[in-house]
């Protein structure tokens, strides 16, 4: 009977978006938004001058254009769920929006809602995977409604494993699906609830282990999916979250998604512990792939790391501007999603050593195209990159360390 009361009264009080409040009552859980929201709040289109697949499919991960992808899926937490993205108010939260989510969101068009799958479906509108509508958070839920989202809300690094061989298994019998020659794009972020957690368990939680479930992880997808473009999102600088507040009690909840974070005081040694286990996570992360380890020929593991560090969006007075986040003070509206996807998308265009990070979401992300020289997602390391190179100057320097030596030998008296 709870669930049945709980949702009625969420139908009434989740239905906003970005300022627009929607009225009629929906026909089914995909039509969170009306048709007059659709009308109101277009995008302005959005074309590239080479959207066209590859003439042929490639063989290679270095040579995947957007149209070549087939399918797109997302691993992850609640912050890939949608924990009350599309909601108003507390009684929103136990609901996850999987359908606006920033990665793997399908509802609609790119003009409805900029999500990464609605970018990538501008090149290829027959990708597989988009999130299709919205599930309750510990309900039971099907593929049919998740879509490829294989994100749970409140999972760690420690869990990311059981959602790869959920993924895999669900590649292999998806009908329509060729899990061998379709190009796939998978992204994740996880990573920020072990920061929220690190207190209750400073070794299950520790930067170490955190990295070292991340390599299980990715030494999984590697062994086990061919064809696959993995983004690895790099997780946030968590402190200024601590500034997201209202006077109400939905924001109490920032306190049991993220106690070690937000109960302790402003210079208090616990704190500045956790901000520094922050930025060891992301340092270990980063050198973890800053690697040829997760490359191959018909796979690539890419570090995006344009959240690192970014900052809370401000209004003009200096305070935070809270149509970014939900009602829990701690995730992300759709206003903030548009936003992630946007970041994500551009990362995926640019190569190691000169992707974009962004310092405030004050400045809303300026969408890219693929350039014109490099139509292709980067996936190549610079690990990998300057090997050529560096095996030319080693080869090099030893033939001339050879001729100096003979002539050295032949000219001394």
């Amino acid at each position: 009977m709870l669930p049945c009361v709980l949702f009625a009264v969420f139908i009434f009080a989740t239905r906003r978006v970005d300022g627009f409040t929607l009225t009629e009552e929906e026909n089914s859980n995909q039509d969170v938004f009306e048709t007059d929201f659709l009308q109101q709040r277009l995008h302005p289109a959005f074309h590239c001058p080479d959207m066209s697949p590859s003439p042929t499919v490639p063989t290679s991960v270095e040579y995947v254009k957007a149209a070549d992808v087939k399918v797109i899926a997302a691993l992850g937490d609640s912050l890939t769920t949608a924990i009350g993205a599309n909601g108003s108010t507390i009684l929103s939260i136990p609901f996850e929006f999987r359908q606006v989510s920033w990665s793997i969101g399908g509802y609609g068009t790119y003009q409805n809602v900029i999500t990464l799958p609605n970018i990538f479906k501008l090149f290829n509108p027959k990708l597989l995977g988009p999130s299709p509508v919205m599930t309750l958070h510990g309900g039971p839920i099907t593929i049919n409604e998740t879509g490829f989202n294989f994100a749970v809300t409140g999972h760690n690094t420690v869990n990311v494993t059981d959602q790869i061989r959920h993924m895999i298994d669900t590649f292999k019998s998806y009908p329509g699906l060729n899990f061998q020659e379709d190009w796939k794009v998978v992204t994740m972020l996880i990573g920020m609830n072990d920061i929220c957690d690190y207190c209750k368990n400073k070794d299950l939680f520790s930067p170490k282990s955190s990295i070292h479930y991340m390599t299980e992880a990715l030494d999984m997808m590697m062994n086990e999916i061919p064809r696959t473009i993995v983004n690895v999102v790099q997780i946030l600088t968590m402190e200024p979250l601590r500034e997201v507040q209202r006077p109400t009690l939905g924001c109490q909840l920032q306190k049991r998604f993220c106690s070690c974070l937000v109960r302790p005081e402003a210079n208090s040694t616990e704190l500045k512990e956790l901000v520094e286990i922050n930025s060891e996570f992301q340092r270990r992360l980063e050198k973890l792939l800053h690697t040829d380890r997760f490359f191959k020929k018909d796979f690539a593991v890419v570090l995006q790391p344009y959240l690192e560090t970014a900052t809370p969006p401000r209004l003009s007075n200096g305070s935070i501007d809270l149509s970014y986040f939900t009602a829990d003070c701690f995730h992300f509206t759709v206003k903030g999603h548009e936003e992630l996807a946007k970041g994500l998308w551009n990362n995926m265009f640019q190569p190691e050593g000169k992707k974009e990070k962004i310092k405030t979401f004050s400045e809303p992300v300026k969408l890219i195209c693929p350039p014109k020289d490099h139509p292709y997602i980067y996936t190549r390391p610079q690990a990998v990159s300057s090997a050529p190179a560096m095996k030319h100057f080693s080869l090099t320097t030893s033939v001339l360390m050879s001729l100096l030596s003979v002539f050295v030998l032949y000219n001394c008296p």
